[in-house]
């Protein structure tokens, strides 16, 4: 990890922006995974796209798709392999009863693996809703130059890792690092790039 060092009084500030910086706008889908839901009663989702585009970014699709670990994969596949999205928000799917398929269905598809996401995410979460947190499998991770989150299917848990997690890490300004800067070299072993500039 290549981060630039923090002012000791900048560690106070649970986000630093170096507004010096331009605000890089990221394309991020929304998937939500639902046996009952509709786009008209999906307030995970619209949680998430509702912060997102206030944060200046771009919805690149939205999708409801069953709990079935094959149309799941299918769709997330699908953003992956598309140049018009990088970074994928999954709601819903991550606790332990039988439909809760999410983390199997994306899992697979990741190239790397980012456990201090699911770390941080239960960090926060626990301040909020005590043990009962370790009832989410939340999931991150890397595929095809496209990142991925796995978030339980709450408005809370998603308005939790958004506002304490990903506003900092998508924003190219936030200090010391961020994702949006290691965009570029997350597939240099390909030759190939998602995020110009």
């Amino acid at each position: 990890m290549s981060c630039a060092p923090i002012r000791p009084d900048a560690r106070r500030d649970p986000v630093p922006i170096d507004e010096s910086l331009p605000f890089v706008p990221l394309s991020i889908a929304v998937l939500t995974v639902s046996d009952t839901r509709s786009l008209d009663g999906d307030r995970s989702g619209d949680t998430l796209v509702e912060r997102l585009v206030r944060a200046g970014h771009r919805l690149a699709a939205r999708a409801i798709v069953r709990d079935k670990i094959e149309a799941i994969r299918a769709q997330v596949r699908a953003w992956i392999e598309d140049p018009g999205v990088d970074v994928v928000i999954s709601t819903g799917g991550t606790g332990f009863t039988g439909r809760d398929v999410t983390p199997e269905a994306i899992e697979p598809l990741f190239e790397k693996r980012m456990d201090g996401f699911s770390a941080v995410f239960h960090r926060l979460s626990y301040d909020k809703i005590g043990t009962s947190t370790i009832q989410s499998r939340a999931t991150g991770g890397v595929a095809g130059a496209t990142y991925i989150f796995v978030l339980p299917g709450s408005p809370g848990a998603c308005k939790d890792a958004w506002d304490g997690i990903l506003a900092a890490q998508l924003d190219y300004r936030h200090r010391p690092c961020n994702f949006v800067e290691i965009m570029p070299r997350l597939d240099e072993h390909l030759k190939r790039g998602k995020l110009k500039g």
